[in-house]
């Protein structure tokens, strides 16, 4: 009687035994520290970024010090990597705070000079030529005050307006900015460049109001007038432009007021009709 073998159950593959009570480190707080360390110095070195460096570098210093805290507990074996991160998150704060000064110094600087190109930009008045009467009325003028006709505008920077007395005008026959029943009246605005660097005269803009209620003069443009200002204007030189505009019938003066550019105060004359 034969004997049958009785097979064996397949082997399981051995598993070594963990040991009680071990977990894996916990570096996740020093890598966070390292990296937001890292880019929080590269932001410090940028001195507008400067708000970017300082709320990085402060978490990044929280982190690294909590990260440490582990090490100390034995659950994070990355001492080398959180104390970095700590020490980066710092220099990222110091970054910080030098950014700002050098921000905060750059925007004074630039608010100062803006400051100083509007005063710059101011005029003084000088009146006509000839005036001896007007001419102790025009020097007692304020910076801003209205001019008469043929008084001039002073820069600082050498250039000067002149705006002669208005004169009764005709418009032509195809005549744009004219109104039947209205009168018309015409002023020569004189440009003259005594600074030296040139001036561009095409961005001049003049405009005017009539009568005692301020209203708008629209201003006439036919083939006689109306072309305004355009080119530039050297140091010594000077240009001439004819300027005509639309009154009420009864208006007894004409506001003409003569920008020079974005740099410079607007100076306004009060023209009688």
């Amino acid at each position: 009687m034969s004997q049958h073998t009785q097979p064996y159950p397949p082997q399981q593959p051995y598993a070594p035994a963990q040991t009680p009570g071990t977990r894996p480190a916990r570096n996740g707080l020093g890598i966070a520290a390292l990296v937001l360390g890292i880019i929080g110095t590269v932001s410090g070195l940028v001195p507008l970024l400067f708000w970017l460096a300082g709320v990085l570098g402060l978490i990044a210093l929280i982190l690294g010090l909590a990260g440490r805290g582990r090490v100390k507990r034995g659950e994070a074996t990355n001492k080398g990597v959180t104390t970095f991160g700590a020490v980066l998150g710092l220099v990222a704060l110091i970054l910080s705070v030098v950014g700002a000064v050098l921000t905060f110094k750059a925007v004074d600087d630039v608010v100062s000079e803006l400051d100083k190109a509007v005063v710059d930009s101011s005029a003084s008045a000088e009146p006509a030529a000839g005036e001896g009467a007007a001419a102790d009325a025009a020097d007692g003028k304020d910076k801003g005050e209205s001019l008469e006709g043929g008084d001039s505008a002073v820069y600082d920077d050498g250039l000067q307006i002149t705006v002669g007395a208005p004169a009764a005008y005709e418009p032509g026959e195809f005549a744009i900015g004219h109104t039947k029943g209205n009168s018309a009246y015409s002023v020569s605005v004189v440009i003259e460049n005594k600074g030296k660097e040139k001036f561009d005269a095409t961005l001049v803009t003049v405009d005017a109001r009539a009568g005692e209620d301020g209203v708008k003069a629209e201003q006439i443009f036919d083939d006689k007038t109306g072309e305004g200002f355009s080119g530039t204007v050297m140091p010594g030189k000077k240009v001439t432009a004819t300027y005509s505009f639309d009154a009420p019938a009864d208006a007894g003066h004409l506001t003409v007021e003569v920008a020079p550019g974005f740099e410079w105060d607007a100076s306004q004359w009060e023209l009688k009709l």
